[in-house]
């Protein structure tokens, strides 16, 4: 009981005790801000390639428009509206 006694009251081992509490609850980075600092960094980096993703598609549809004149073509129609001087465009509208 007494040598028990005499690790707990070690002034080391209660400093190094004290020292991990306050570096996990009570200091500024501590183990609840991390956790919501790695959310936060996987929600942009999800984000990032959601981006990443769009600008390649992007990219991959001015490549198109630009060679070939047939998706041009049907791009400036259901975008624009464009049309054909001897054509009629009706625009249906769903509800």
């Amino acid at each position: 009981m007494k040598k028990t006694l005499t690790i707990i009251l070690n002034k080391y081992l209660l400093t190094v005790v004290g020292l991990m509490v306050w570096l996990c609850f009570f200091d500024r980075n501590d183990v609840f801000t991390q956790m919501e600092l790695r959310q936060q960094v996987n929600k942009l980096a999800a984000e990032r390639d959601y981006y990443v993703e769009a600008i390649t598609n992007n990219k991959n549809e001015i490549k198109e428009l630009e060679t070939d004149i047939k998706s041009l073509e049907k791009f400036a129609r259901e975008k624009y509206l464009m049309k054909k001087d001897n054509e009629e465009v009706f625009v249906i509208v769903s509800k």
